[in-house]
């Protein structure tokens, strides 16, 4: 089972889908399996339709069966009711949106919606980020305390990233509380210089981080409403929660101001007069 999970990874990655497939060597080089193992696991695999053969080339690539398992894997009512939701808020903004969950360290993208525009940011569907320096990835760790930080990504190197990224695990964690405070993460030039990402946590019923909404896009094209972007992405993300069976807390008593009884203050634009700090959340 671990043998075949590895080979399907080999498959899922960006290289062999850029190519189209991968031949046995090539599988057997990159998962550092012996070729003959490879070889019986592949057809296994393709047996069950989860891996399939190009005739012509001979090379191997994921199988449509995979499409069928996946279309019925997680909750219902968050694949169901995401789309709809993220094609309104693309309309609004304009810019790409996602959906995604949490898996190990990383973000997985559920679900990706694309504006109309000659410049945008990559489509995500399907693809895994680092949690740490992605505002969809603080968004799904929005509850998450220091030392559960630590056993998540206390092995993971904090390289290669953008130029604002955070260089250790006391600032991802600082970065996170700041977005706990505000009800939604900024990521500012930290995945890839030029880019700006928002995402607010999407919750179920438990009141537990079940997904994250984010809207990105170029820096220059979405730092001037980045308030906006961020009000509106909290908004679709309660939206979803509340379909998820989330309830929300009980409004403050008549005179109480923002903040009272633990309700968030309004989304803001995360300029350092809001937060005491030109850091980026």
């Amino acid at each position: 089972m671990r043998r075949g999970l590895a080979l399907l990874g080999v498959l899922a990655s960006e290289e062999a889908v850029r190519v189209g497939g991968l031949g046995v060597v090539q599988i057997a080089e990159r998962a550092a399996f012996e070729k003959s193992l490879v070889s019986r696991t592949l057809r296994t695999l393709a047996e069950g339709g989860l891996v399939e053969r190009d005739p012509a080339t001979r090379a191997y690539r994921l199988g449509w069966r995979l499409f069928a398992l996946a279309a019925r894997a997680g909750d219902p009512r968050l694949l169901a009711g995401a789309p709809p939701l993220l094609r309104r808020l693309t309309g609004e903004l304009g810019e790409r949106t996602h959906l995604s969950v949490l898996h190990g360290p990383e973000a997985l993208a559920l679900h990706s919606e694309a504006p109309i525009r000659a410049v945008q940011t990559v489509g995500w569907a399907g693809r895994l980020a680092p949690v740490w320096c992605t505002a969809a990835g603080r968004a799904l760790l929005i509850d998450c305390s220091r030392s559960e930080l630590t056993d998540l990504l206390g092995a993971q190197s904090l390289e290669d990233a953008g130029p604002n990224a955070p260089r250790d695990l006391d600032e991802v964690h600082e970065r996170i509380l700041a977005a706990r405070a505000h009800g939604y993460a900024v990521a500012d030039e930290e995945y890839e210089e030029g880019l700006l990402a928002v995402a607010a946590p999407v919750r179920d019923f438990r009141g537990r981080v079940a997904a994250a909404v984010d809207v990105s896009a170029p820096r220059y094209r979405l730092s001037g409403r980045r308030g906006a972007a961020a009000a509106r992405v909290v908004a679709v993300a309660d939206e979803l929660s509340r379909r998820l069976g989330m309830i929300p807390p009980e409004p403050p008593p008549l005179g109480a101001g923002p903040g009272a009884l633990g309700t968030p203050a309004a989304p803001h634009d995360g300029s350092s007069a809001d937060m005491g700090s030109s850091t980026p959340v």
